[in-house]
């Protein structure tokens, strides 16, 4: 079986963490994705190491875990887009593409002729999908972005982290860069859907993605609860905001996380650790309850869970059908019998001569497969491949596109 987007091409100007994470998704869901980069010097993360993955004598290569984790199914191409002959390339590749993904400063396309406009001229059907750190308008159009500023400025740092008054209390950012992943999916999610509008109209779109406006997009529940109370949030470390007992707790030999969802699932908890006293006391026989009554609650909870290991409270939690799990490092978490089933970790052989590892996609289809043939490619690997399907010369272009 092949991809749902077999058919499709995907023109990635794209570098850094959200645009190439957009592409490969649809790279996963079987998109020929073209991948622009810089000649000699690539997307930036192939130097954001170490660690950089070994070749196979054991010696460090130029490719950096961080670019590996989001280039696969791509086949890379160098051009210097400010110059002429890269951007007639570029031009080629957009006549025979359906998608243009980039993420430079607002205006620089512009100025080498490869913006939108210019591109539909050649391409009526294009669609063209722009990721900026605060959007092509507004007063801050023109600045530069990182994931973890936005994370500050758009406020998951200010209900991240332990609450002020506890041991290690201020804001904290998120493990991974999530409004970078999260701008990605909803790129994703907007290009496919203008796929969709396109083969009813024929016509191609311009979508406009903003960091910012992805972070703010993203405050959820706690916007709302700001919205309807006039109270703005606050870090409360891993305790949930409207829903209780919901919190990490230490137990004897490492720590859990407790996800109890409603007063059904309360009593269960309660009767799976032998305290039924707490379901009859009166803070705790509703969640709003509980959720007042926070501290008293979790101080209960600690002192009981603290008297034996994750294990023994994972049992016998779990058997009783509350949500509930011991936390995991990585190396755990890809351990998992769960995880091995799903096939979540993949090897794909790469052109250094070893397999390099892959997290793979969690999309699964019955009447579809997703792709896993390509390995993130190397700086430039399919240059002259590409530069071939379009009829051009690689010694047209010499000066502008050269091997590593």
């Amino acid at each position: 079986m092949s991809g749902p987007l077999a058919h499709i091409r995907v023109l990635d100007l794209s570098r850094i963490m959200a645009g190439p994470w957009a592409s490969q998704v649809l790279a996963d869901l079987g998109a020929d994705v073209i991948k622009v980069e810089r000649t000699l010097v690539g997307d930036d993360t192939r130097a954001w190491g170490p660690p950089f993955l070994k070749n196979a004598a054991g010696e460090e290569s130029r490719e950096a875990g961080y670019y590996l984790a989001v280039n696969r199914g791509k086949r890379s191409i160098t051009l210097d887009l400010d110059t002429a002959a890269g951007q007639h390339v570029v031009k080629e590749l957009a006549k025979r593409s359906d998608i243009v993904l980039e993420n430079f400063k607002v205006g620089t396309l512009k100025r080498f002729g490869l913006d939108y406009e210019s591109l539909r001229a050649v391409n009526p059907a294009i669609i063209y999908c722009s990721i900026t750190g605060f959007g092509q308008t507004g007063p801050r159009r023109d600045h530069a972005a990182y994931d973890f500023m936005i994370q500050a400025m758009g406020g998951l740092m200010s209900v991240t982290g332990e609450a002020d008054g506890k041991p290690g209390a201020g804001p904290q950012k998120v493990g991974v860069p999530v409004t970078d992943i999260m701008t990605g999916m909803y790129a994703t999610v907007a290009m496919l859907a203008a796929l969709a509008r396109r083969s009813e109209t024929g016509r191609g779109d311009y979508i406009d993605i903003g960091m910012l406006d992805v972070q703010v997009g993203f405050l959820a529940n706690q916007a709302m609860n700001f919205l309807i109370s006039d109270r703005p949030p606050r870090r409360t470390g891993n305790a949930h905001p409207n829903i209780q007992p919901q919190d990490v707790f230490a137990c004897r030999d490492g720590h859990m996380a407790l996800v109890v969802g409603n007063d059904s699932q309360f009593e269960k908890f309660c009767t799976a650790v032998a305290r039924a006293e707490w379901v009859t006391d009166a803070r705790f026989t509703s969640n709003a309850g509980r959720v007042r009554n926070r501290e008293a609650l979790h101080t209960l909870i600690a002192e009981l869970l603290a008297q034996n290991d994750v294990a023994h409270w994972v049992a016998c939690i779990e058997v009783a059908g509350v949500p509930c799990a011991p936390i995991n490092t990585i190396p755990m978490v890809l351990e998992e019998p769960q995880i091995r089933h799903r096939e979540m970790l993949r090897q794909i052989p790469h052109p250094l001569g070893v397999k390099v590892p892959q997290i793979a996609n969690p999309i699964r289809y019955a009447e579809a497969s997703l792709s896993y043939d390509r390995p993130p490619p190397l700086l430039g690997q399919h240059t002259e491949e590409i530069l071939r399907e379009l009829g051009i010369a690689v010694e047209d272009v010499r000066a502008d596109v050269r091997k590593p």
